[in-house]
């Protein structure tokens, strides 16, 4: 059988920590803790910043239902109503644009 080293003692444990901390100055004590806090810190303030408003709300999207009896004549009006519905959309929004652009040749940018 081999040989097995004899379990130490508590007090043996922090007569060697006490040892170990007695060899170290103030200046690596303050290094060790640079050391240990930043990092921590750093990991810390990911964690938190994760979950701060940078997730997208839910989506809801709505599906139309169509009866299965529907047209050719029926579909293509309905993609005509929803293009019409599309082109005014576009419109209005070049609109606004337009009138933005106005407003800011009116104060000079």
């Amino acid at each position: 059988m081999g040989y097995y080293p004899k379990p130490s003692s508590p007090r043996a444990l922090i007569a060697d920590i006490r040892a170990f901390a007695q060899q170290r100055s103030a200046v690596q004590w303050g290094a060790l803790a640079t050391a240990i806090i930043m990092p921590t810190a750093i990991i810390i303030l990911f964690i938190i910043d994760g979950d701060t408003n940078i997730r997208p709300g839910p989506k809801i999207i709505y599906a139309e239902s169509w009866s299965a009896e529907r047209t050719d004549a029926e579909i293509i009006a309905d993609q005509k109503r929803d293009q019409a519905r599309r082109e005014a959309a576009i419109k209005e929004r070049q609109q606004q644009f337009k009138r933005l652009e106005q407003k800011m040749e009116k104060l000079g940018i």
